[in-house]
């Protein structure tokens, strides 16, 4: 088969299936592929698999593509060393190995043992762990194993002498982490009810419940601690360093707003106590000193800023504040030798800032331009802060630093382009429709000149407040290897620019982000770098979504299009998992005002029959719990039906994965494989 025509696709059933929202019938035929398990939802899947394989295997580029994804693989990985109590604690990814292996040494730069080894746990490297807390004295460990890319958690506990599990297994956990009581005889972690047995990966996730499992006791004694009247607000529990309070940060879904609830943990009697009864603003406690605790809010700063709020007295007109909102946004904040480290954006690039404990700016750390601080690991009483990086080019590199002088120097260099000739990383800025300039990365190789045909990938997101900063991705590595362009937008919608920027982005202003993207992709074809058939657009989950409607809204814009794991039906995204969660992004579609927001732009709707759309990869795995993929089936489905012209519309669907996250290695070479072989073959 050639990759120049569309492949025979399969025949899919539509069937007579209508919704009345508000007072508009919108058919959705394949909605029987919502039902991912079932034996025709299946046979549709294998068969589509079948087609792609088909389209994929004779590309001579692809076998090329695999070696080289496989080099970038070449190397180990190493996470920021954690301190508890004169031992250290980091993750290490070995070359040749799927997961990466927990480990705790007796000093930072060493090697040490190993802890916890997901490896052997399957056949087809598909375990790994998820989440894991050290206990205050260091002597246990609690953490989860995800199977096959779920979002579902059990707790585990292991004893570090020992490196063994004690016997205590608690189920039914999504979405939360764990925190230990001082003594360590027991930790905190949230709790859903166990889903109907053949549903695991569909039902509606709501209502997470605050348990407390003490060691060696059964699930079904553990203690409930917190729960909320209404399911949408869930709580999450951390304790401070010092092991006293108990936090309970109650959020809903994605919305940035929280409520803050405090128990003394020293105190039996103690009652749950406010901190801040409000959801008014986004909140998040980053240290306390006795009753004093330090809180990172964006309430009158949409930039952020860090307050001192006293327990006893915690009205907002007697905060004080630690560190003022500056020109660029606080992503996070730690403590560190007596001090406060500020992790901020520049223009979407990492910095930081040492504040002394009373808010007197000390110093800036020197970081090299164009990365991304992915950890602070950082404990009060010791001067050294360990901080995870990365580049463009770097998958991972260690530094320490000595916050009482700002010196910094590298423990662990991931870096690949060591000596920085090889790759060029600038910023460029397009224009949105409403006049908004638009920033992005241009990465490439060097040498690559503008010559109005580059093949050109365009990357976005866009939404929940996320920033998208320079970081490492194998596949746009080997793409810029090969001689592509990248380009990584900044869009309205993200988290680099603050609150403003986020809220310009969502809701009622939606399409913003939409119009953002599009306005790169024309200035791409304009700029002399490529033109609209030899650029590709690329981005998953929120950026599926992001594709997905750029796709639909502005077909002749770009050569090629990849969907991964996309929110593509806006009319029933709140009806699977955690989809409900993501309304204070999207919309309400039962409310008939916001109704119309997300029928404007929904992909699965904004579909034409007959229209010509751009050679196109739907990517999606068969256990997405977190984005169901329902959404990518259907979405595809409909494409290939509604193609008037030549191109390609095919669908990817990974087996044993999920959506994203605990990806085996071999797993990823795969994919990245398909899709860049698939991309240079439809552009030509």
């Amino acid at each position: 088969m050639s990759a120049a025509g569309p492949p025979e696709l399969p025949i899919t059933r539509r069937d007579d299936v209508v919704d009345d929202w508000h007072g508009e019938k919108v058919p959705d035929p394949y909605r029987w592929l919502e039902d991912t398990y079932a034996t025709d939802t299946a046979e549709w899947v294998a068969a589509q698999n079948a087609v792609t394989s088909e389209f994929l295997a004779p590309l001579a580029s692809r076998a090329e593509i695999s070696d080289q994804l496989a080099r970038v693989w070449e190397h180990t990985h190493y996470t920021a060393p954690y301190h508890h109590a004169r031992r250290w604690f980091f993750t290490r990814h070995d070359a040749g190995t799927d997961q990466p292996v927990l480990r705790v040494a007796d000093d930072p730069t060493g090697e040490g043992t190993v802890l916890i080894d997901p490896n052997p746990l399957s056949a087809d490297g598909t375990v790994a762990i998820s989440v894991w807390n050290v206990s205050l004295d260091g002597g246990r460990v609690v953490y989860c194993l995800s199977s096959a890319g779920s979002d579902w958690q059990t707790w585990r506990v292991r004893d570090v002498a020992t490196a063994t599990d004690l016997d205590d297994v608690v189920e039914w956990s999504k979405f939360c982490g764990a925190c230990w009581l001082p003594d360590a005889s027991g930790f905190f972690y949230t709790s859903l009810d166990a889903p109907v047995e053949g549903q695991e990966f569909l039902a509606t996730n709501q209502g997470r419940r605050l348990m407390l499992h003490r060691v060696g006791t059964a699930q079904s004694t553990d203690e409930l601690i917190f729960v909320n009247d209404d399911p949408h607000w869930e709580p999450d529990p951390w304790v401070t360093a010092d092991g006293r309070w108990l936090l309970i940060v109650i959020t809903r879904g994605t919305d940035r707003e929280a409520i803050i609830r405090v128990l003394d943990l020293t105190d039996p009697d103690a009652r749950i106590r406010d901190l801040l009864p409000e959801p008014d603003n986004d909140a998040r406690v980053v240290g306390s000193d006795g009753a004093i605790f330090y809180v990172l809010t964006d309430a009158d700063a949409p930039t952020k800023r860090l307050v001192a709020i006293d327990l006893d007295d915690p009205d907002p007109a007697r905060w004080r504040e630690v560190i003022p909102e500056g020109p660029d946004v606080i992503v996070d904040v730690v403590r560190a030798g007596g001090r406060f480290v500020a992790h901020v954006l520049r223009d979407a690039s990492s910095r930081l800032q040492v504040w002394s404990a009373g808010g007197q700016h000390e110093r800036d750390v020197d970081l090299p331009p164009f990365v991304t601080v992915t950890e602070l690991a950082a404990d009060n009483d010791l001067d050294q802060l360990h901080i995870g990086v990365s580049s463009f080019t770097d998958p991972g590199s260690v530094l320490a630093c000595d916050v009482t002088t700002g010196g910094v120097r590298v423990i662990r260099n991931g870096s690949i382009d060591k000596d920085g000739a090889q790759v060029v990383v600038e910023r460029a800025s397009a224009r949105s429709t409403d006049g908004t300039e638009v920033p992005m990365f241009l990465v490439r190789r060097a040498g690559l000149e503008p010559s109005g045909d580059v093949p050109a990938m365009l990357y976005g997101y866009g939404g929940f407040d996320i920033p998208l900063t320079p970081t490492f991705n194998a596949g746009w590595f080997v793409w810029v290897e090969r001689g592509g362009l990248l380009a990584v937008a900044n869009l309205r919608g993200g988290g680099e620019f603050g609150k403003d920027w986020y809220d310009a982005g969502r809701l009622a202003h939606k399409q913003n982000v939409f119009d953002d993207f599009a306005g790169c992709a024309r200035w791409l074809a304009s700029s002399g770098w490529s033109r609209p058939g030899r650029i590709v657009i690329n981005g998953g989950s929120n950026g599926g979504l992001l594709v997905g409607a750029v796709l639909t809204q502005h077909p002749e814009l770009v050569g090629a299009a990849v969907p991964e794991v996309g929110v593509l039906d806006m009319l029933r995204f709140a009806k699977f998992t955690i989809g409900w969660a993501w309304i204070g992004d999207f919309g309400d579609p039962d409310d008939p005002e916001q109704y119309r927001w997300v029928r404007a732009y929904s992909p699965l709707h904004a579909i034409r029959a007959g229209a010509g759309y751009p050679p196109t990869l739907v990517m999606t795995a068969d256990h997405d719990d977190r984005v169901v993929p329902g959404h990518s089936f259907k979405f595809a489905a409909a494409l290939q039906d509604a193609q008037g012209g030549p191109a390609p519309v095919l669908i990817r669907v990974e087996t044993a994965g999920g959506h994203g996250h605990g990806l085996p290695v071999h797993k990823q070479i795969a994919a990245r494989a398909d899709m860049l072989a698939f991309c240079e073959a439809v552009l030509g």
